[in-house]
């Protein structure tokens, strides 16, 4: 089915919220076998609207909508699209009921205009709303199928899981199974010429690689009469990839991210882990610990900015500081050593570098990075370059940091 994104929203259309949502229901759309071909965000106007609406229309079997359902005047979005289907708004009792509860529940005091979002259009479905207070709806009228979802994505996303996702794969008559590969040390083109032919000669199942910060994903989709076809489809593809790009793959569970696979490797190993950051400023330590049951492997970090720091609490010899710099492999390796005999830790991962914008040198420029690793009585030192984005040098330097540490394990 053709399908479409529109995002309501002045908020949206000026910049002033990052659009999660369109990125979020691409994935979705992508996942379920829909073609999707346009996205469009538009501000809180009718006119606009409904011009947007009638266009989507004219071109697309499903338009999926998000934002615009509240409560206040500016939200427009379900009274636009059923005057567009020509369907009059009703008073939903449960959709009320529910609304009541939850604002009683939360000690929020009821006004008149909260029951607004208790109309809906005629003959649509209603999908019920567990995490906030308006509802979504469903419609689908002449071949066509509007969805309308809540904007903040805490209600949009389950309720697009709990409700659209068995919708649409009642819709195709098939299963629909993906796998997402995740690699990190290759980039997105690399990757893609490595596994070419396997792209292009594949259509059940798809194989799509897509960039992300410092890594790249392969979603392997596969659509079939049942989940265990859908898997004897992919396994072998994903033997394939395995094969070719095997040093990079760190997991294939898309829930899992590269500190979720060094906390199981830790955990598995009965090892424990300490960090000391300079450039991350206590980022890779916040990596770690965002992982449930962190304080089963974490000993303790320590963030030495100053060279002093490093030579007080790591004990790094003045020496080396004068004569390499604090931003040296020479610096790294006794971070590295330092910070696991300080925490008596069995594994230990230190950053020092230059995150930039301001500094650097001809030999280290800004975005270089020297990245330890000591384990087992071995200490591993790696130079990355990372640009010049402050921000995107640290986070960088995080994810290479902790597929450090699963490549030293492993």
């Amino acid at each position: 089915m053709k399908t479409e994104l529109i995002c309501v929203g002045t908020e949206l259309l000026l910049g002033n919220i990052l659009n999660t949502n369109a990125k979020y229901l691409a994935e979705k759309c992508a996942e379920l076998g829909l073609s999707l071909y346009y996205q469009t965000v538009v501000g809180d106007n009718d006119a606009r609207l409904a011009e947007m609406i009638k266009a989507a229309f004219e071109r697309s079997d499903v338009v999926i909508f998000t934002g615009g359902l509240g409560p206040t005047s500016d939200d427009i979005t379900k009274e636009v699209v059923s005057e567009t289907f020509g369907l009059p708004l009703v008073y939903d009792e449960k959709a009320a009921d529910d609304l009541t509860k939850r604002l009683k529940r939360l000690g929020v005091s009821i006004t008149e205009n909260n029951f607004k979002q208790a109309y809906v259009p005629e003959g649509s479905v209603v999908l019920y709303n567990h995490n906030g207070t308006a509802p979504g709806i469903l419609i689908e009228k002449n071949g066509k199928i509007a969805i309308l979802l809540p904007g903040p994505p805490k209600e949009m996303q389950p309720m697009f899981e709990e409700y659209c996702v068995p919708f649409f794969k009642e819709c195709s008559g098939l299963e629909i199974d993906s796998v997402m590969v995740k690699l990190i040390g290759i980039g997105e083109s690399s990757a893609a010429s490595k596994i070419e032919d396997i792209i292009e000669k594949n259509t059940n199942p798809t194989v799509a690689p897509y960039a992300k910060q410092s890594q790249v994903h392969l979603r392997i989709t596969a659509r079939a009469e049942s989940s265990e076809a859908c898997r004897a489809l992919i396994d072998p593809v994903l033997a394939e990839i395995k094969a070719r790009l095997g040093e990079y793959i760190y997991t294939t569970d898309a829930e899992k991210d590269i500190e979720d696979v060094v906390y199981e490797l830790l955990k598995e190993k009965n090892l424990t882990i300490t960090t000391a950051e300079s450039c991350t400023g206590g980022l890779l330590a916040g990596k770690i610990i965002n992982v449930s049951g962190a304080s089963d492997v974490y000993k303790e970090g320590f963030v030495t900015y100053s060279d002093e720091a490093k030579m007080k609490d790591l004990g790094v010899s003045k020496e080396t500081l004068e004569k390499f710099s604090a931003v040296s492999s020479q610096c790294a390796e006794e971070m590295a050593r330092g910070a696991a005999k300080a925490a008596g830790a069995d594994v230990s991962v230190v950053t020092t570098g230059i995150a930039g914008p301001e500094g650097g040198s001809e030999e280290n420029p800004v975005g270089t990075v020297y990245i330890g690793v000591y384990y087992d009585g071995q200490t591993m030192v790696k130079r990355y370059s990372f640009g010049n984005n402050r921000q995107m040098v640290r986070d960088a330097a995080c994810v290479r940091a902790l597929d450090m540490v699963r490549r030293a394990i492993i």
